[in-house]
């Protein structure tokens, strides 16, 4: 049974709360003058952690030219966004997880499971006293994750990290508490390159004992910060922003890969080639020897029946614009832009509706 975290990471996270009220002073303090437009109309959105600062910056930048709107959007998780969207209480729903067929069902009528973003999983790690980027052998990662392989020092992790002096410290595992599509992102990609893991696919995996859990993908990174020894999943873009060092990843051609913007897009381009109908593709196992090896997918979840006919062209017009002039703040947040024909696949189906 993993454990949870329930408490709060004080130092860490009072931090940011600082920092934040800081900014949002000097915000304040700086601010233009308020547009005489009152808004008419709130558009919510609620779901993945993975593509949450995505998300943020997107709605940040469409209300500058759209007074008119309200916009608002909660990092609860792909399961919870799931949840909200099928209960009708948010407008948009985000997943890294296509819905499943139950999932689908519930829906209660004419939908859109749009993608709209990308991004890489990483290997964050704490490791004290380590100088440069980690390799992790396929085979060995999945033995981490599985608990089967435990010390810094193994003789595996050893051999791939020659002249590096290992601990012999135990690892660390963190894992994802809440229902996550970073999750079913990571556990598809253990699951396609090794029989040995056991554990199954899906959005919550019951890991093994030891393995300390927390909420989000904010939770996971903030958690390994301040923990020594620890190494556990994450979007990139969150390691990244905590300044956590990350592993360079066994890829499918047998080189040690590091993420980035370039092997990000090597490895969801490699796996985009055929688009199915319904626009719910996964990257697995990317091929190419420069490829990233763990890339997903983040979808936006948009009703398209009978309602608020207002609110319907609201949204369409608000996705319309994150496919296309909204792509372009994918990289400096350690996203992935969509490819072309994936954006024209999804911009297809868009069009195609009445609203």
């Amino acid at each position: 049974m993993a454990r949870a975290i329930t408490h709060t990471l004080p130092s860490l996270l009072a931090a940011l709360t600082l920092i934040t009220l800081s900014g949002c002073e000097k915000a304040a303090e700086n601010a233009p003058a308020a547009s005489s437009a009152e808004p008419t109309m709130h558009i919510s959105g609620a779901g993945s952690s993975f593509a949450a600062p995505m998300f943020n910056k997107w709605l940040e930048v469409y209300a500058t030219d759209h007074p008119d709107l309200t916009l608002g959007y909660d990092s609860v998780g792909s399961g919870e966004g799931i949840d909200r969207f099928l209960a009708g209480t948010v407008d948009i729903g985000a997943t890294d997880a296509p819905l499943r067929p139950d999932e689908a069902d519930k829906v209660g009528g004419p939908y859109l499971q749009l993608p709209v973003t990308a991004g890489m999983i990483a290997i964050a790690y704490n490791l004290p006293g380590v100088s440069g980027p980690l390799n992790l052998p396929r085979d060995v990662y999945v033995d981490i994750f599985r608990g089967t392989l435990d010390r810094w020092d193994d003789p595996r992790l050893a051999a791939a990290n020659p002249g590096v002096a290992l601990p012999h410290k135990l690892i660390q595992v963190v894992a994802r508490q809440d229902s996550s599509g970073t999750t079913f992102a990571f556990t598809n990609h253990l699951a396609g390159i090794s029989d040995q893991w056991g554990a199954g696919v899906g959005k919550l995996i019951d890991w093994p004992g030891g393995t300390m859990v927390a909420r989000g993908n904010e939770g996971v990174a903030g958690r390994i910060k301040i923990t020594e020894g620890s190494i556990g999943y994450v979007e990139a873009g969150f390691a990244q922003r905590l300044h956590l060092p990350l592993a360079w990843l066994e890829n499918r051609a047998g080189g040690f890969v590091a993420p980035n913007a370039e092997t990000g897009q090597r490895g969801l381009v490699s796996g985009s080639d055929a688009i199915p109908d319904d626009l719910a593709m996964t990257v697995t196992d990317p091929l190419g020897s420069r490829s990233y090896p763990i890339v997903t997918y983040s979808w936006a979840l948009l009703r398209t029946g009978d309602g608020d006919e207002a609110k319907r062209r609201a949204v369409k017009e608000l996705i319309g614009w994150v496919l296309t002039d909204g792509q372009a703040y994918a990289d400096a947040l350690w996203y992935v832009s969509l490819p072309s024909n994936v954006v024209q696949g999804a911009l297809a189906k868009l069009q195609a509706t009445h609203h």
